[in-house]
């Protein structure tokens, strides 16, 4: 099984993927091809893409049972003690609270200690 996703692709690469793969989705194609059919289609992607992005999910004898090939993208795999993990940056880009730390007494510890004084 393997799962292509193509995005900002010239509309070529995505009649050229067609012809093996089936498209569910604008950019999405599925399907079941050989090994070697597989790392010419990756081959001709690279190539073809112009300024898009392509990630490409298929099996493999592995703990997992999944390999996956990504070119152009902000998203890294990465090797976890064998066990492949995507890792995506954080520029603060996103409203999280990683990386800051905020001072002094959280409002619920500020109730509690004044409930405690009261009495």
């Amino acid at each position: 099984m393997i799962v292509i996703v193509l995005t900002a692709c010239p509309s070529g690469l995505r009649g050229d993927v067609s012809r093996w793969l089936l498209e569910i989705s604008p950019g999405v194609f599925v399907g079941h091809i050989s090994a070697r059919v597989r790392e010419k289609l990756w081959e001709r992607i690279v190539d073809t893409l112009k300024d898009g992005r392509a990630i490409m999910v298929f099996s493999a004898r592995n703990e997992q049972h999944l390999d996956f090939r990504v070119f152009r993208s902000d998203w890294k795999p990465v090797d976890c003690d064998g066990l492949q993990l995507i890792k995506h940056p954080n520029e603060g880009k996103h409203d999280t609270y990683a990386g800051t730390k905020r001072h002094g007494w959280s409002n619920a510890a500020k109730y509690r200690r004044a409930k405690k004084y009261r009495g």
